[in-house]
């Protein structure tokens, strides 16, 4: 089964927190898939990652950029992987059913929003009856993660 990590957002906001992971994920040598709402919001945040920091470069790209393959991170809309991604980084609530081709999964929600909160409380009942591994980290006021489940 997958592990599935949940990653509440408390302090910061997507764009904020997004990067760190994602510098992580490449420090382990391994590929991402960005899975958000729209193709507005990849792009937006594909610009985010170009900026969020004067002395650092994630490669990644989007449907507009093209050549998935070559990504390292790839930002979509859709449930796909082009890359050949093992980590998978569910945002704005997305959801996919093909989670157990993932090594690891990361549910990264907006803990300022009712919405968002009670999405991922059901997907992580959802997860939980499919019997992945499921840890619940919330942000710290410095912008870390502590474990809380």
């Amino acid at each position: 089964m997958t592990d599935i990590a949940f990653y509440h957002l408390t302090k910061f906001s997507l764009e904020q927190a997004l990067p760190k992971l994602l510098e992580k994920t490449l420090q382990v040598g391994k590929r991402a898939v960005v899975q958000v709402g729209s193709s507005e919001r990849a792009e937006a945040l594909a610009n985010d990652l170009w900026t969020y920091q004067p002395d650092s470069w994630l490669p990644h790209g989007t449907a507009k950029d093209g050549h998935a393959g070559q990504q390292p991170i790839w930002i979509t809309p859709d449930a796909e992987n082009p890359n050949e991604a093992t980590f998978l980084f569910l945002c704005d609530g997305a959801d996919r059913t093909d989670l157990p081709s993932f090594e690891r999964c990361f549910v990264v929600f907006d803990g300022r929003s009712d919405q968002a909160v009670q999405n991922a409380r059901a997907q992580w009942k959802t997860y939980k009856e499919a019997e992945h591994a499921l840890t619940y980290w919330q942000q710290t006021d410095n912008g870390g993660w502590e474990k809380k489940a």
